[in-house]
Formats: C-alpha cells, structure tokens, sequence
C-alpha cells in the first residue's frame, strides 16, 4: 500500500471536521508538559470541541479549498487545531484562558464563521462571552424593567391599597361637580 493511500483517510478526516465547523482555532503547543496537554484535552472535550494533532503536510491539503485556507502559511513547527461546531467562540476562550496559566502554549490564529483572523485576532475572539451568556444578559437585561415594574405594583398594593382607593374615589368626586354645573345653568 502506498503512503498515500495511508494518509487519504487522515486528510479526509480533518476536512469533516473543519467542514461544518463554527470555528478552527491553530495552536503551537511546544513546550507543554504532559500533564498540562491532558489537562487542555479535557477542558476542551468538556466544551464539546475536537482537539487533534496533525502533521502539517495533512492538514494543509485538508485546507485547500476551505475558509481555513487562509491558516496554511501559518503550518510550521507542531501544530494542533481546535474545532467547534458548535459555539463560535469556545475554543478560542478555552484556549487564551488556558494560555495564562500555561503560557507556552500559543494560539497562531483561526477562522471563526468563515472569517480568518490573526494571532491577535483570536485573542480579541477569545474576550467575547458565549452565545448563552449573552443570551442570559439579553434576557437578564429585558427581564429587570417587567420584575422591577411588579416589584412597585406590589409596594402601592401591599402600602396603600386604601390610598390607592382614595385616588379613585377622589376622581369620581370631582366629576360630579362638573356634572351638576352644567345642569345648573340650564
């Protein structure tokens, strides 16, 4: 069998995964210790994301054709990708966190929804929270006038449901008045 045969299924492989991907983060991770590289593989297939290493050759003919082609010129010395088909911003946050406390570990750059950015790039990427914290502000955000509007009706009613009563008995009072002038006259 030829070694190109053996290395087609590889390169196929990597080209599903970045196929559908919502972002593909590559990451230079000389100088981690083992312990520190099983600690990151864990953290990120916690996050539901695909951590492989690959040889450079394999995943640049996985490139061609793709959005991560634009990575190719940046496949020197070890490389791993981070894949996510899910969340955007994941691995990138993932691994820029991971990164403080490991700082040989170093992300290269990535392509998030079929945009390439650069090592600076990505760890612009990696502040942005994830698509649920977001969510969770947005409604945190829409939901703090309604519970802070029942938070008032509940003090008036619970206070003064008799100065509430009032008002409206007032209203009516000052209508009669107005009422009976005009008969009045007539």
């Amino acid at each position: 069998m030829a070694k190109v045969e053996l290395k087609q299924p590889i390169v196929q492989e990597i080209s599903e995964q970045i196929k559908d991907a919502q972002s593909v983060v590559l990451v230079d991770y000389r100088g981690l210790t083992v312990e520190e590289d099983t600690q990151l593989r864990k953290q990120l297939r916690e996050a539901g994301i695909i951590y492989k290493v690959y040889k450079n050759t394999l995943m640049n003919f996985a490139f061609k054709g793709t959005d991560c082609e634009s990575m190719s010129s940046l496949l020197e010395g070890p490389s791993a990708i981070a894949v996510s088909k899910e969340d955007a911003t994941a691995p990138a946050r993932i691994l820029a966190k991971f990164a403080k406390e490991a700082p040989a570990l170093e992300m290269k750059a990535g392509v998030v929804e079929g945009t390439f950015y650069d090592q600076d790039g990505i760890k612009v990427i990696a502040n942005i929270p994830s698509r649920d914290e977001l969510l969770a502000k947005l409604f945190g955000s829409l939901q703090s006038p309604i519970t802070n509007l029942a938070r008032v009706l509940n003090q008036i009613a619970e206070q003064g449901g008799g100065a509430a009563d009032a008002a409206v008995e007032a209203a009516p009072a000052e209508e009669a008045p107005a009422e009976e002038a005009p008969a009045a006259e007539a």
